[in-house]
């Protein structure tokens, strides 16, 4: 039963070709449904590990790889179709490729970085999802207005700048004391 947060990260995983695909193929409504389901997955692997203690060393990796690829990939496919704006896709993958990359820094100079998603980091994770299903469902049935969809872009923007700058505020305070730590102790 443990594994059950892993398994469903496997499964967003794999819906993620396939909302590639049908976004591709402008077939958005197929593509908003699996990503809903994708997006509700999500939630579900996190409540369920938290819930009943199904934590593992592979999930802690799994189930951000598996968010990072998910919005990476319909971001650029998205942008690709003339769907988002490049600039919100810029946005948002440049502070996932910032993240990967000071989490591996981190890991190779101090070592095991430990911590929590940051409630802003949670609430760009949100509205992203939010924005990108609204995208879908206004390209499929053309609602939300075009008014709202750049609303929800530019909030989109604010909180993966807010997100990312909390990043790196975490990364460096934990750098500066790393190695105070490793002195003390």
């Amino acid at each position: 039963m443990r594994h059950i947060p892993n398994l469903i990260c496997l499964v967003r995983l794999a819906l993620i070709w396939p909302i590639a695909s049908l976004l591709r193929s402008g077939r958005y409504d197929l593509a908003l449904v699996l990503f809903v389901i994708a997006a509700v997955s999500d939630g579900l692997d996190g409540f369920l590990a938290k819930r009943y203690n199904w934590t593992s060393e592979l999930g802690k990796v799994l189930d951000p790889a598996a968010d990072k690829l998910l919005l990476v990939i319909v971001f650029v496919e998205s942008a690709w179709l003339d769907l988002v704006p490049w600039w919100v896709t810029a946005a948002a993958v440049a502070r996932d490729v910032m993240i990967a990359l000071g989490a591996l820094i981190y890991r190779l100079w101090f070592g095991p970085l430990r911590g929590r998603p940051t409630l802003i980091s949670k609430v760009n994770t949100g509205t992203q999802l939010l924005y990108l299903a609204a995208v879908m469902l206004g390209a499929a049935f053309l609602f939300p207005p075009t008014g709202v969809l750049r609303a929800l872009a530019l909030i989109v923007l604010l909180t993966t700048a807010l997100s990312g700058l909390d990043y790196v505020a975490t990364f460096t305070r934990r750098a500066w004391v790393a190695p105070q730590r490793a002195r003390a102790g």
